[in-house]
């Protein structure tokens, strides 16, 4: 079916009714250290943007640098995150399983909502339901966009699960939230093969040929592969780069994108619509929903997944 794709720019800008709160008031990433939402938020991303680096992502080993105290303290040598995670070995499940388990997850580094995750897939599913009624696959795409957060059970900080992604490879996006000193001590920003504007990257090799921050967009997005899902590729992209905001919302990494990245862009800023501006206290009635739910995960993401 023909869908007709929304301005980007208004997507930025949604009415204050779409929201339960005005949207100026979601991603606040101000610093005040007398709040201790936003300090936890603070803390999740100084580990990330400390410690997220090609080696760390990649399958070399890397020293990772944990703050406590304010005293760098230096665990055993950790294996590279995709060397890790894409063997799929970690466990069988399936998708109702994996969302249910999300009940147990408040993610650390959301500044706009303290709930369990499984109650932010439903909001974000049934926004999308009721703009796009036709668009079933849109549905289960904003239903199982934070699946890969099913990390953080099996021994994965969540600074390597949660939060905003960027590029590793090439100087950091100038939008990354925290940006100016929460990378201090990343051995990348000292590396000259990866400190520069196109760091280890050709001009416009295109979004999907660059080496991500690990997290979960990435790995849920291998999972759908690997698991061969009957999803179009447009939603696999959307879990792909949801979180790369220095990106689709920042303006970072133009000199990088391919002409193709535009489609996938303006996809992803509608999405953000279900993402972003349905996070609230109003709690769906889930129970109600997962019959409507089962039947869009037997069509396109059945039976038991490797993850």
């Amino acid at each position: 079916h023909q869908i007709h794709l929304l301005d980007p720019s208004e997507l930025l800008r949604p009415e204050p009714t779409f929201a339960d709160k005005n949207p100026s008031k979601f991603r606040d990433y101000s610093v005040d250290t007398e709040d201790p939402l936003k300090e936890r938020v603070r803390r999740t991303y100084r580990q990330m943007h400390l410690n997220q680096t090609v080696d760390f992502v990649n399958g070399k080993h890397s020293t990772i640098l944990y703050i406590r105290c304010n005293v760098y303290q230096r665990p055993p040598l950790a294996s590279g995150r995709r060397a890790r995670w894409l063997k799929f070995n970690t466990i069988k499940m399936t998708v109702r399983e994996a969302l249910e388990k999300l009940n147990d997850l408040v993610d650390e580094s959301d500044p706009d909502l303290d709930l369990p995750n499984i109650i932010h897939a439903f909001q974000a599913a049934e926004r999308a339901r009721s703009e796009f009624p036709q668009h079933d696959w849109l549905h289960l795409t904003a239903l199982i966009h934070d699946l890969g957060k099913i990390m953080a059970f099996y021994d994965e900080p969540q600074w390597a699960v949660v939060g905003d992604t960027f590029a590793v490879g090439c100087r950091w996006g100038d939008s990354i939230v925290y940006r100016d000193e929460s990378f201090e001590g990343n051995p990348d920003g000292e590396n000259p093969k990866y400190n520069t504007k196109y760091g280890m990257y050709a001009p416009n090799c295109g979004v999907d040929n660059l080496l991500m921050s690990w997290g979960h967009d990435e790995y849920m997005y291998s999972v759908l592969k690997h698991n061969n899902t009957k999803l179009p590729d447009v939603a696999c992209n959307i879990i792909r780069f949801h979180s790369f905001y220095p990106w689709h919302n920042g303006g970072d990494y133009k000199h990088l994108e391919a002409p193709k990245d535009e489609e996938t862009k303006k996809w992803v800023l509608i999405f953000n619509r279900y993402d972003l501006y349905t996070k609230s206290e109003v709690v769906p009635d889930i129970e109600a929903l997962w019959p409507y739910y089962q039947t869009l995960i037997d069509k396109y993401l059945p039976g038991v997944l490797e993850f």
